[in-house]
């Protein structure tokens, strides 16, 4: 068995570690790590795990389940489902987890993007015994009680609908996806407050998705800095009593269809404007994977990487006329789609004029009326971003849990680097001009009067 020998007396004992700086170096260094990139995978009754064994003293650990907005049942689900993510368990009260965790200097949370629910330990090396065996009683045995979700996990709902209401660029963001993707990947990632959420969350509706979320085909286990045998030791042994789903909720989700379309919100707090496109879906995703959209999204650019420079980018060059706007281009994808979105946002009457510059840069593309060298620097700037993201925790650790959930492969950062280093000046131009060709997304909030409607800047929704 193993986790940390009677936990209590344990956790009790790290609060006396004194650990010098010359055995904190000596242990960092002792460690068994590769230092590859390459995350090594496998799978114990039903549940995949992954772990790239990367030099250092600390290791983050994450359960990434296939519980986020697209495939939530009812509204709010995927966000309750997080605040619950280290309430109390069968075995262990919330002030237990809390302290227990504490003394061993660890650090839990929880996210939930539109396609996954993450929880995440980090913690020392040597911990990962008793942080693997806590994230596999909280997927299996916890506690889902009525006072805490009336008192707690509703009011911090009630104030994230109020941010969201209040924020632009938030409602444009929910809007331009719901455009694209209507249900599924459309759905908004936190519900605002004219959801009527209490009409669809108790504790037994949230403790049936949580059997759904938490089911053995449903999850994954990812590691950063941890050996490959001690994460298979210590998954085979303290994920055995995760379920096999729910009879009462199902959350398969249909495949993603693009829509394209056009939607203005009234706001009185800021102007923000968001055009939209069928993008690429994630690398693990296979033959939809389009690295040439990467390539794209870098060039149209719109904020630099050079501080007090302009930079390369056709929409910072394109916007410097229109110094109240703040352009920037994003290239969100998901398992099975992908949205590629320019989000130009400041004073109205400069966001207007951006907007035409946007698409006027978008043709400028398709035409390839673009120099050889700036399609280099994109490529370059689409590889450094591909290798940066999966090499961050959060972003490489869910990204990995996705592949193995929905395609049964981890996202590998140098496979993604090859094959952007394979796009072509043509592929880029004739990925401009699909683009063009197709609907776009197009949202507008804040003063209407002002904001174009998408036919006024050239675009076909």
């Amino acid at each position: 068995m193993a986790s940390r020998a009677s936990l209590g007396s344990r956790a009790l004992q790290a609060t006396r570690r004194q650990v010098s700086v010359a055995s904190f170096q000596r242990r960092g260094l002792a460690a068994a790590a590769s230092g590859s990139f390459q995350y090594e995978t496998g799978d114990s009754s039903g549940i995949k795990y992954a772990s790239r064994d990367l030099p250092g003293p600390t290791t983050t650990l994450t359960v990434v389940a296939k519980a986020g907005t697209r495939y939530q049942p009812l509204p709010g689900l995927s966000d309750v489902l997080e605040k619950f993510a280290f309430k109390s368990t069968t075995k262990r009260s919330s002030l237990r987890i809390t302290r227990e965790s504490e003394l061993l200097g660890g650090d839990l949370s929880a996210y939930h993007s539109r396609e996954n629910l993450v929880l995440r330990a980090k913690f020392l090396r040597e911990d990962l015994p008793y942080f693997t065996e806590l994230l596999g009683e909280i997927i299996s045995k916890t506690r889902y009680t009525t006072h805490e979700l009336d008192e707690e996990v509703v009011r911090v709902l009630k104030l994230e609908q109020k941010g969201l209401l209040a924020s632009p660029s938030s409602l444009a963001l929910n809007s331009v996806h719901a455009i694209a993707f209507h249900r599924g990947l459309g759905e908004p990632l936190h519900p605002t407050s004219s959801t009527p959420i209490s009409k669809y969350l108790d504790t037994r509706t949230i403790a049936e998705f949580s059997r759904a979320a938490y089911a053995r085909s449903n999850i994954a286990v990812v590691a950063n800095g941890a050996s490959h045998s001690e994460l298979s030791k210590w998954v085979g042994e303290f994920f055995t009593d995760a379920g096999n789903g729910s009879q009462v909720f199902d959350l398969s989700s249909p495949s993603s269809q693009y829509y394209g379309g056009e939607e203005r919100i009234a706001h009185n707090s800021g102007n923000v404007m968001v055009l939209g496109f069928p993008g690429s879906s994630s690398f693990t995703a296979g033959s939809s994977f389009k690295p040439e959209i990467s390539v794209l999204a870098a060039l149209l650019g719109g904020e630099s990487s050079i501080k007090w420079s302009p930079g390369f980018s056709l929409l910072s060059r394109a916007a410097k006329d229109f110094p109240q706007a703040h352009v920037s281009t994003q290239h969100a994808a998901y398992s099975d789609a992908g949205l590629l979105y320019v989000t130009i946002s400041g004073d109205a009457s400069h966001v207007a004029k951006a907007c035409s510059n946007v698409v006027e840069a978008l043709k400028k593309v398709a035409a390839g009326d673009v120099a050889e060298e700036d399609i280099k620097k994109a490529t370059a700037l689409a590889k450094f971003k591909a290798l940066e993201a999966g090499q961050q925790t959060d972003a490489g650790l869910e990204a990995t849990g996705s592949g193995l959930i929905t395609q049964g492969k981890a996202f590998q950062i140098d496979e993604i680097g090859a094959a952007i280093d394979k796009v072509t000046g043509e592929k880029v131009k004739a990925a401009a001009k699909q683009l063009l060709d197709s609907k776009a997304s197009v949202s507008a909030v804040g003063d209407l009067f002002i904001l174009p409607y998408a036919s006024e800047i050239g675009l076909t929704v």
